[in-house]
């Protein structure tokens, strides 16, 4: 695959950005914006719920002439299983292209998939604005599946590495923010454009949104810097010495924090490029914790309920009394909530751990959701009219409580997780497979909840509760805890690192190629301590040349005495 894919590999990062952005305004822009990439996928969730109580977008999509009167009181007619693949198809789509963006993540760059995944989220924009009927609307909705598929697996990855070290839980909380304010702003346009009907504008003007959005993004693309882990991975350490000064030390290459992060990346890309880029078999051999702490993350991410909820908001707070202007209101109300939840994990996530948050949050969604499920079995025991009324307000007010703590802990930091514990050789893999776990349980949760709905009502609730308390009880005995580490210094966690060598350092390692290691102080000196109290870890990454000689690119020597840590690099 290595000739087929250099076709594609880009030959130069050129620089675009211009030099007053250099520095902090540079990390943060570069943040935020990426992020549009997750505003998108918030956005198609909130705007498929919007949707789905609009008469005209239901007579024209599922060929049934019904009043808000029917919509308000659930008898449109839809089938219910038209309905969830109608809300699923982008699902399962986005499975697929996540796990295919893994290839195309170590490609093109992390940048390049970004603007890959906006311009296929432009043309399935444009599909669905000009959507005669539900057939060339399902396919711009997988399409769109398709470019949320890239962007969600690529976007985290592109997050945890141009941020700094402690502050990772706060770059990808500021992702979910943005994850969260696509949804609002959908759900605000599904009520604005409400008012539109009977217009088709009432369906189509949210589409010109996301349009406009994946305009927006693309275009940011030719300013973003490539991430300087990619850069160093691809052999352009100058490169990516330069984008990492650019990003946290306002261009200063001599930046003391700047050198060292430096150090850790190129001497982690050489150690991990001597065991060759992990396979998918690796994942599961070499990095087994890893692998189901990136697996189960997603997956009890989706089980506790969230799309259940989130898909089907607008209807679900129909069915328990709302009229529908009320219920798009409502709904717009609570995604604010949503976005505000994510405000502790970017205080707290990284000096509380992410631990803590999963634990606590499985707590408050399983409460939540029993205080909904048993509201809803009261509200349907009710005729409709105003006796509903303080059901439904209060199912409303469990749901807030419900995306509150949702947003603040099982929204981020599955992502967060995803993206920071896999080492690089294996993080688009890692990070692809993670990915993929989150979009097979969302296709399923948007399939079955329209038919659960319809068989089981309220009792629907508490099967999602049940997941919760089992998250819950997984997280405390399985997940260890990753904060307060850099990247590299995961395998100290997880204790799956690349096998590395014992005392004796072979003659083949012993060669460096010139022009090649990492700068840093001439080796000197003996071994700190006795053979009892010290520990040594030669790291070097041996390359066969054509003749076959083997030269290391880089290698260091670090020794450890109790508690004091010597770091030495072998220079050429």
């Amino acid at each position: 695959m290595g000739t087929f894919a250099d076709r594609f590999r880009p030959q130069s990062f050129p620089r675009r950005y211009p030099q007053w952005m250099v520095g902090k305004p540079l990390l943060f822009a570069s943040s935020a914006l990426a992020s549009l990439g997750d505003a998108m996928f918030g956005y198609s969730q909130g705007v498929i719920a919007a949707l789905q109580v609009q008469p005209n977008f239901i007579r024209r999509f599922f060929g049934r002439d019904v009043t808000l009167a029917q919509v308000q009181a659930g008898e449109t007619g839809v089938d219910p299983y038209v309905q969830a693949i109608t809300v699923s198809c982008l699902n399962i789509t986005a499975f697929f292209a996540a796990f295919l963006a893994a290839y195309a993540c170590d490609i093109l760059g992390r940048r390049l998939s970004v603007r890959l995944g906006g311009l296929i989220y432009l043309v399935a924009s444009a599909l669905q604005i000009a959507a005669p009927d539900l057939a060339c609307f399902l396919v711009g909705r997988a399409l769109q599946g398709v470019a949320v598929g890239v962007l969600s697996m690529t976007v985290p990855i592109l997050q945890c590495e141009i941020a700094p070290g402690h502050a990772r839980g706060l770059f990808v909380a500021l992702e979910y923010v943005c994850l969260n304010a696509g949804y609002a702003l959908a759900s605000w346009a599904g009520y604005a454009f409400f008012f539109a009907l009977p217009s088709d504008l009432s369906w189509r003007g949210p589409y010109v949104i996301q349009a406009a959005l994946a305009i927006l993004l693309v275009a940011w693309t030719f300013v973003l810097p490539e991430t300087p882990r990619f850069l160093i991975m691809r052999g352009r350490e100058e490169e990516g010495l330069r984008v990492l000064a650019d990003l946290h030390a306002a261009g200063n290459t001599d930046d003391a924090e700047v050198k060292k992060t430096f150090r850790e990346v190129t001497d982690a890309v050489a150690r991990e490029q001597s065991l060759g880029e992990a396979s998918w078999a690796a994942l599961f051999k070499q990095y087994t914790r890893r692998t189901v702490v990136g697996l189960t993350c997603q997956v009890f991410a989706q089980f506790n309920g969230i799309n259940a909820i989130l898909y089907f908001l607008p209807e679900n707070l129909s069915r328990a009394g709302f009229a529908t202007e009320r219920a798009l209101l409502f709904a717009a109300g609570a995604s604010l909530l949503y976005c505000a939840g994510t405000v502790p994990t970017m205080l707290w996530i990284d000096r509380v751990g992410r631990r803590p948050f999963l634990i606590v949050g499985a707590v408050a969604l399983a409460a939540a959701l029993g205080v909904i499920g048993g509201l809803q079995f009261y509200v349907d025991s009710i005729p409709r009219g105003d006796a509903r009324m303080p059901g439904a307000y209060g199912v409303f007010a469990a749901v807030c409580i419900y995306l509150l703590f949702y947003g603040a802990t099982w929204g981020p930091t599955p992502w967060l997780l995803g993206a920071e514990i896999f080492p690089l050789r294996a993080r688009a893999k890692g990070m692809a497979l993670s990915t993929t776990a989150n979009w097979l349980c969302n296709f399923v949760i948007a399939f079955i909840t329209p038919p659960l709905f319809a068989a089981i009502g309220g009792g629907y609730y508490f099967l999602l509760l049940g997941f919760c308390v089992v998250c819950g009880v997984f997280v405390y005995f399985v997940y260890p805890e990753t904060a307060h580490r850099t990247l590299e210094e995961l395998d100290e966690v997880f204790h799956d690192g690349p096998p590395l060598g014992g005392d004796k350092v072979s003659a083949e390692e012993k060669i460096v190629e010139a022009g090649h290691g990492v700068t840093g102080p001439p080796l000197s000196g003996g071994v700190v301590g006795s053979e009892h109290d010290s520990e040594r870890t030669l790291r070097a990454s041996v390359s066969s040349a054509a003749d076959g000689k083997l030269s290391v690119r880089s290698g260091s020597i670090a020794e450890k005495t109790g508690e004091n840590r010597s770091s030495l690099s072998v220079a050429p």
